[in-house]
């Protein structure tokens, strides 16, 4: 039982809340990439996604100190990330649960209906993997929660 990774969905980059503005305004007006205006509303963190032309994104991730996401100090998924699009993310945490690999999960938080699986690797980077075919860059979010920029 392996991983399945079909493609790189994103890089998430944490900056101090009083940044993500500056940040997106880097990130779009200096090297002209789009902003994501579906971004999902996630309580507590402030930021924005930036597409890219290969159809992966850079999510800013502005949040102060430990998130209310973070399961321990080590363990805080508005971490610095690179995240990983699998085939099958309920196939893909059996293989970690077979390989003795430790990770933590969320549900729902960036996305409805989205698991998130966050592990490290063994310099201590941390990785996300999620299901492929959860929503992809600039598809329209719940329009209720749809952002249009920093929220």
């Amino acid at each position: 039982m392996s991983v399945k990774v079909v493609g790189l969905h994103h890089v998430g980059f944490r900056v101090p809340q009083g940044q993500a503005d500056a940040t997106l305004e880097f990130y779009r007006d200096v090297l002209s990439l789009p902003l994501d205006a579906t971004r999902w509303k996630i309580r507590g963190i402030y930021g924005s996604w930036i597409d890219l032309p290969n159809g992966t994104q850079v999510h800013i991730l502005g949040c102060d100190g430990v998130s209310d996401y973070a399961r321990a100090p080590d363990e805080d998924p508005v971490s610095n990330h690179l995240a990983l699009a699998v085939e099958d993310v309920l196939a893909a945490e059996q293989a970690l649960i077979a390989r003795g690999v430790r990770y933590f999960s969320l549900d729902n938080v960036a996305s409805p209906g989205l698991k998130q699986l966050f592990l490290r690797d063994p310099a201590g980077n941390m990785v996300e993997l999620h299901q492929a075919s959860a929503r992809r860059p600039g598809a329209a979010a719940d329009s209720q929660h749809a952002a249009t920029g920093n929220a």
